[in-house]
């Protein structure tokens, strides 16, 4: 049977304001438990029939289309940053492996680049549980607008904090692409799968999410992080949160935004985009 290609999808968004601005500045949102157990008993018999790498047929599977590619959940969130009618996988990976197994080396996927546009998302899908023993993938908060090497990365791992994406069955996340990652070690003896894909944007920007209308946008918080790496990524994450709004980022320098304070002045931050103000 052909493959579906091509295939567009839409439903209600569910991220708010500061959780899509969340995703633009750390690169990754984990939804934990969202497929049904049926599901992922069906994808983990699936792949144990078809142990292949690549296995595309499950793309015939109406239980698996609507039960993860359009997973309530999961395509809400996808819809929330691509948009409208975004396009639904029409490739699909297993990374399954058989454990135990050494750490992979940290890495961006091919083809990715650096932009200020978010016009696919790379997905993660764990069919079944997937401890720390299972070697699940790690990742690198906020690495997504870090223009490097992986010799550089290789130190930048050992002063951030990297998250294992320790999970249990039926949990999806989404990354920007170009987010560095690897798979971790594995000490569990058994076969671990883990589905990859990619949905991809149809429609312009626009802020058609869950709009907060309390939601504050200048002078945001940002976390404690290693004095080198200190605002490192605000500026790229505001600069894609713009673009998601569909508005223009005008980096003003200086204490404009997105640059953080202790405390909020009742005002609008210098450089905050028109269409996010509220005083002015």
């Amino acid at each position: 049977m052909p493959l579906p290609t091509n295939i567009t999808y839409d439903c209600e968004p569910t991220l708010d304001d500061a959780q899509v601005y969340e995703f633009c500045r750390e690169g990754y949102l984990v939804l934990e438990d969202v497929v049904d157990n049926d599901v992922n008993e069906r994808t983990v018999e699936f792949c144990d029939r078809n142990p292949s790498g690549q296995p595309l047929e499950i793309l015939n599977e109406d239980w698996f289309v609507d039960g993860v590619l359009k997973n309530p959940s999961a395509a809400g969130a996808v819809r929330s940053l691509l948009g409208k009618d975004f396009k639904i996988p029409d490739n699909i990976s297993n990374h399954r492996v058989e454990c135990p197994d050494i750490a992979q080396g940290w890495h961006r996927d091919g083809g990715s680049i650096y932009t200020d546009r978010l016009d696919y998302l790379q997905v993660f899908y764990y069919p079944q549980e997937t401890t720390a023993e299972m070697g699940p993938t790690e990742i690198l908060p906020g690495s997504h607008v870090r223009r490097c090497k992986s010799n550089f990365i290789n130190h930048v791992r050992n002063v951030k904090v990297r998250v294992k994406t320790v999970a249990p069955a039926g949990s999806i996340f989404l990354t920007v692409y170009s987010i560095w990652h690897r798979r971790g070690k594995s000490t569990w003896t058994g076969v671990r799968n883990l589905i990859k894909y990619n949905y991809w944007r149809t429609a312009e920007p626009s802020r058609d999410w869950v709009i907060d209308p309390d939601h504050v946008f200048s002078w945001p918080e940002t976390p404690p992080e290693p004095g080198f790496e200190q605002f490192r990524r605000e500026i790229p994450a505001a600069r894609l949160f713009a673009w998601l709004c569909g508005e223009e980022y005008e980096h003003v320098g200086g204490q404009g935004w997105p640059c953080g304070s202790p405390r909020t002045p009742e005002t609008d931050q210098p450089g905050l985009p028109s269409g996010l103000r509220r005083y002015s």
